[in-house]
């Protein structure tokens, strides 16, 4: 089974524009515009929906043996199911996203939903579970006690507005599976019932151009070959087109599609510490984008817990690895 679940899961680099560098979110939030002033960016990231939470290591999970790194910023990205903003959602898509300098990359890890951990609490269930119980805050203080991280920052998006952010920059190009066209046109009926919006379906399978509602449609996929290993490939492989969507972009475009896209998202992080972030970004020179996914294949076993299908992981390998790739840019490999 890990042979047949590995052979969905793709790694692969993106090349960036060098006025492009900066991803604090599920979809891609570029801060920081070749030719802007410092006043006009600010003012763009004034649009970004702020929440503030503990910082204190003991609120967020960090030990004393923690790594630190001068030249890795992780935050956490979330992206959640909800049909309302006050509503309490698990998180459907976790990511830790390490900017690191050291490596001249931007590193995104994706991290299973249905792991099963302890949640501060709550006791042990899947770790997406963390969200709905405490907020953005428990979820990362969840990814922190775990995974001995050190993360203080997050960026979560709901899947109506990844819809208008992927609608912003024109769409999305998806190789569409022939399994995956009448699943997608399902999801896309079930959004549309609550948004009251008529659909566009899928005709037909290959590459092609997704509109908002398609792509994410797409990316909630989980019951074809691959499960939802597949279904986080596929959230991996909406990012990468968003990534290369948002390059094509002129420099005349690219100003209001961000002025579109910023306030669609919630961050922990100040305009000034956003700023900051895009300033150590620009002056590292980073020019590379990669990505990966925990737990590796061979380091897992499926169990039902509770009357719910789990991840039991091997935490201790799975921790290795990831401060592995984050720290040293080593990337895991299956057993």
């Amino acid at each position: 089974m890990w042979e047949e679940k590995n052979n969905y899961y793709k790694q692969g680099d993106v090349k960036m524009k060098r006025w492009k560098k900066i991803l604090i979110s599920i979809v891609v939030i570029c801060v920081v515009i070749v030719g802007a002033g410092f006043g006009y960016a600010f003012y763009q990231l004034s649009k970004m929906s702020t929440t503030k939470i503990s910082k204190t290591n003991s609120d967020l999970g960090i030990s004393s043996t923690a790594t630190e790194s001068n030249d890795i910023t992780n935050i956490a990205l979330f992206g959640v199911d909800r049909r309302h903003k006050t509503d309490a959602s698990r998180s459907d898509s976790m990511i830790v996203l390490s900017i690191d300098q050291k490596h001249k990359k931007i590193k995104m890890s994706s991290l299973m939903r249905d792991i099963y951990v302890p949640i501060d609490g709550h006791g042990s269930t899947k770790m997406n579970a963390a969200y709905a119980y405490g907020g953005p805050q428990l979820a990362i203080k969840t990814i922190n006690e775990n995974f001995n991280l050190n993360i203080k920052d997050y960026v979560t998006v709901d899947f109506f507005d990844l819809q208008k952010l992927i609608d912003a920059i024109g769409g999305v190009p998806i190789n569409v599976e022939s399994d995956e066209v009448a699943l997608i046109n399902k999801y896309m009926s079930e959004t549309a019932g609550l948004e009251k919006q008529s659909i566009t379906k899928v005709t037909g399978s290959g590459v092609q151009n997704l509109s908002g509602m398609q792509a994410v449609a797409y990316s909630r996929i989980r019951y074809t070959t691959g499960d939802d290993f597949k279904r986080t490939e596929r959230q991996r492989t909406v990012l990468t087109g968003m990534f290369t969507k948002v390059q094509s972009l002129g420099a005349s475009q690219f100003p209001s599609v961000v002025s579109k896209l910023l306030p669609l998202t919630e961050t922990s992080m100040s305009s000034i510490n956003l700023m900051k972030l895009g300033t150590k970004v620009m002056g590292s020179n980073i020019t590379t984008m990669d990505q990966t996914r925990f737990p590796v294949d061979g380091y897992w076993t499926d169990k039902m817990i509770n009357g719910q299908d789990c991840l039991v992981i091997d935490m201790i390998a799975a921790t290795n690895q990831l401060h592995k790739y984050i720290y040293d840019d080593i990337k895991p490999v299956s057993k």
